[in-house]
């Protein structure tokens, strides 16, 4: 593969939109309206830029509104017409399936179906659910079964539960976003879920959102901390070096610098943000991308993204070659 495999782009069914604004989203997470997306022009954009391969999920607000049952039916039928893009677009599409949390039952049910039967090449969870942030003990079970499979979890921004009083009536994607995955993550350290469950394989979106410059105040405040400190043995700066951070949204001329203060080259994946992003903006992020230095001598921006995705999703993205042994398979 010579071009980009696109670990943060989404899809939308009329179904889906249906749903979402019946129960209230119309205008998600602040922005205007829901984006229109079709296969076809996503494809004409993919090639138009240079991208290989795009891993479709379900963006916030995700597919649980309140009703566990109607959740646990919206989950299964995104996630089918998902696969069944996949099988119709070899090579191009791949699946991070969606969850419908907090129902930890229905949850763990459709880890095995995405999984078993309809070959996922992960799993996509919002920065919170309802609320309540990842490294709850709710979700104990969900990362330990996700950890038994070794499996890759695109962790996607969505809007915290007090975004009235902090959005001040601007889209949250602009701040709450950003924000809202650094809460996030930091949460699944300091609850000791990613120590407990190395085997998981972390997707931070949006060049890591605003880790790269709270990590070292994490670990300074962390050290003086007591209780949580004797949750966790390695830092939070050690244990965010060994996480995985998708290139969404603006990432040159100043994000990806600071990110590679943080972590190493072999950490980034691109990701594109589409359809929420629109093309205009998509072409000339990857313009930016392709302008950038490359960190590593004799690499493009294509070629070190597209290494470091493939032992991520690689078997989940038909027709991909090139998965590391011992990669989540299911």
């Amino acid at each position: 593969m010579t071009g980009f495999i696109d670990v943060h782009a989404h899809f939308l069914t009329d179904a889906y939109v249906a749903q979402a604004r019946a129960a209230g989203h119309d205008a998600p997470d602040g922005m205007p309206a829901w984006p229109e997306w079709s296969a076809g022009a996503h494809l004409e954009l993919m090639d138009r830029v240079g991208i290989d391969s795009a891993v479709l999920s379900i963006s916030s607000p995700g597919v649980h509104f309140g009703d566990d049952g109607a959740a646990r039916a919206l989950a299964r039928e995104v996630n089918e017409a998902g696969a069944s893009l996949v099988r119709d677009h070899a090579g191009r599409f791949g699946l991070f399936a969606s969850l419908p949390l907090p129902d930890i039952e229905g949850a763990l049910s459709e880890i095995g179906y995405a999984f078993d039967v309809l070959g996922a090449a992960g799993v996509i969870v919002q920065t919170n659910i309802h609320g309540s942030y990842l490294g709850d003990d709710l979700f104990e079970p969900v990362f330990a079964e996700l950890a038994r499979r070794r499996a890759t979890v695109l962790v996607h921004p969505t809007s915290p539960i007090a975004w009235k009083q902090t959005a001040l009536g601007r889209p949250r994607p602009m701040l709450e976003f950003i924000f809202d995955a650094a809460r996030a993550v930091i949460d699944l350290i300091l609850s000791g879920t990613l120590e407990r469950h190395p085997e998981l394989e972390i997707i931070v979106p949006h060049v890591g959102g605003a880790l790269p410059v709270l990590a070292d105040r994490v670990d300074a405040f962390w050290a003086a901390s007591g209780p949580e400190r004797e949750l966790v043995e390695a830092g939070a700066v050690a244990q965010l070096r060994r996480l995985h951070y998708d290139l969404a949204g603006t990432p040159f001329p100043r994000h990806v610098p600071a990110l590679l203060g943080l972590v190493d080259p072999d950490r980034l994946l691109y990701g594109s943000d589409y359809c929420f992003t629109p093309s205009s903006a998509v072409q000339a992020q990857v313009a930016s991308i392709n302008a950038a230095r490359v960190p590593v001598e004799g690499e493009s921006w294509q070629s070190l993204t597209t290494r470091n995705a493939l032992p991520l999703v690689g078997a989940g993205v038909a027709g991909a070659t090139g998965r590391a042994e011992g990669s989540p398979s299911g």
